[in-house]
């Protein structure tokens, strides 16, 4: 049985060095896990969302219809008449 949970709530915060900092808390207040604010926001943008998935498979699901549906089509050879001479 797989529990889902609500994405954690980050305050951001400063070390005494001047970097930014996410701080996520427990249910009772106390810090749970710190990172530093690169870090975390990287990892935010590689991961990718559920609904963004499902649109990329659909988009996939198109071109590959798209593909099936239009075969590709040869060049049509032109014939080449050959014309007699004029006699004078």
């Amino acid at each position: 049985m797989e529990v889902t949970l609500a994405k954690a709530r980050r305050t951001t915060h400063r070390s005494s060095k001047g970097k930014k900092l996410y701080a996520v808390r427990d249910k009772t207040g106390k810090f749970k896990d710190i990172q530093t604010y690169e870090r975390a926001h990287r990892a935010d943008l590689a991961h990718k969302s559920k609904a963004e998935l499902e649109a990329d498979a659909k988009k996939k699901k198109k071109k590959k219809v798209a593909k099936k549906t239009a075969p590709k089509k040869k060049a049509a050879k032109k014939k080449v008449v050959k014309k007699a001479a004029k006699k004078k």
